[in-house]
C-alpha cells in the first residue's frame, strides 16, 4: 500500500503574530513543530503500513527549515519525505497550497490513500485536504476517526459529526483528513532517530513538479489578506444581581439603552 501524508510545520505558539506590511506570519524567532493534526495523519499512515505493508511518504510544502518537520516524521515510523520549497509560492492560499501538493503528488505517482491532519493550527481553514482532493478528482472524507476496513478498491471509515458519527464507504484512491480521536501519537524511537538523522530529503521547487507558475503563491491565490488588525478590547461587564424579576427589568432597560 502506499500511503501519502501532507504535513506541514507551524509556530509552536498560540499567540501567532503577522506582519502588517506583508500580512503573513512573522516565523522569525518562533520554535516551529510539526502541526498538531498531522502527528494523528503521520501515526495512522504508519499504522496502515504496519497492518497492509507498502510505505509512508510524507510531503511538506514550506521553507528550508521545515525540512525539520520531515526528519521528525522519519523518526516516527514513515519512509519517505519531500519538501516542496521555493520563492515563488510565497503568499500563497489554501488553494494554491493544495495546488502545489497535488501537482507533486501526481509526480510521486501511484497511491492509494491520502491522510491529511483536518486543519492546520496557525490557518484553521480546514480547506487544504479538501482542496487537494478537487485538484486531483478524487473523492475525499473529512473528519475521520476510524478506518473500519481497508480493501484493495475501497475503504469504510467512521467520520465524525457534531451530534455523534457517520459510516462512510468510499472507493480508493481517495484523500482523508483525520481528528485527533483516530489514534494515539507514537514518540520516536532511539532507531527512529538515528535513522532520521542520516536520511535524504528529496527537495523539488515549483519546476521539478510541473506548476504553473501563475497558479502558485501570491499570483495562484483567490483569497488574499488586504488587512490585519487587533480587535478592541470588550468594555468591561456588568453583574446583575437580585430578584428575577429586578434582574429582567434592569435588563431590558440596559438593551433599550444600547439599541438606542
Amino acid at each position: 500500500m502506499n500511503i501519502i501524508v501532507c504535513i506541514k510545520q507551524v509556530p509552536n505558539t498560540t499567540d501567532v503574530r503577522m506582519d502588517p506590511k506583508t500580512n503573513t506570519l512573522i516565523r522569525e524567532g518562533v520554535e516551529s513543530v510539526i502541526n498538531p493534526f498531522d502527528t494523528y495523519a503521520i501515526e495512522e499512515g504508519v499504522l496502515l503500513k504496519e497492518r497492509f505493508g507498502g510505505k509512508v511518504t510524507v510531503i511538506s510544502m514550506g521553507p528550508p527549515q521545515a525540512e525539520n518537520a520531515l526528519r521528525e516524521a522519519i523518526s516516527l515510523g514513515c519512509d519517505e519525505t519531500i519538501l516542496i520549497s521555493d520563492r515563488a509560492l510565497a503568499g500563497g492560499d489554501t488553494w494554491a497550497t493544495s495546488y502545489t501538493l497535488s501537482m507533486a503528488i501526481k509526480k510521486v505517482g501511484s497511491f492509494d490513500i491520502i491522510i491529511c491532519g483536518k486543519q492546520a493550527s496557525d490557518g484553521d481553514t480546514a480547506q487544504v485536504g479538501p482542496g487537494i482532493s478537487a485538484h486531483l478528482d478524487i473523492p475525499q472524507v473529512t473528519y475521520v476517526k476510524k478506518i473500519e476496513e481497508m480493501g484493495k478498491d475501497k475503504a469504510k471509515m467512521e467520520r465524525l459529526m457534531e451530534d455523534g458519527y457517520e459510516i462512510v464507504e468510499t472507493p480508493l484512491p481517495c484523500v482523508i483528513t483525520v481528528v485527533k480521536e483516530i489514534n494515539s501519537p507514537r514518540l520516536p524511537s532511539l532507531k527512529g532517530k538515528m535513522r532520521a538523522k542520516n536520511a535524504t530529503i528529496v527537495k523539488w521547487g515549483v519546476k521539478d513538479i510541473g506548476c504553473d507558475l501563475h497558479s502558485v503563491g501570491l499570483e495562484g491565490s483567490p483569497t488574499r489578506v488586504v488587512k490585519i488588525f487587533t480587535p478592541p478590547p470588550r468594555k468591561s461587564g456588568e453583574i446583575l444581581q437580585g430578584e428575577v424579576s429586578d434582574i429582567s427589568k434592569k435588563l431590558v432597560d440596559l438593551l433599550k439603552t444600547e439599541l438606542h
